[in-house]
């Protein structure tokens, strides 16, 4: 696990506030939606993990400092 800093964490809460989208560009997990999935934010935790409930029924967070995803807007 990565250590985050105080303004970093603040930044991420910033950059990804809760019900932005984002699309997924990377998650090294076998149970990772497809990349190109897309989501919405439900918050960011204590450890900067983007926590997405994502357009396919999962809830797999977006690991700091791992997986990458990216904001976008609201295509609906």
């Amino acid at each position: 696990m990565r250590i985050i800093s105080k303004e970093r964490l603040q930044n991420l809460r910033e950059k990804y506030p809760v019900g932005c989208r984002v699309e997924l560009l990377r998650m090294d997990d076998i149970q990772a939606p497809a990349i190109g999935t897309k989501g919405t934010v439900i918050g960011v935790d204590d450890i900067g993990s983007i926590m997405v409930s994502w357009e396919t029924g999962s809830s797999l967070s977006v690991v700091f400092g791992e997986d990458l995803c990216r904001r976008i807007e609201d295509d609906k």
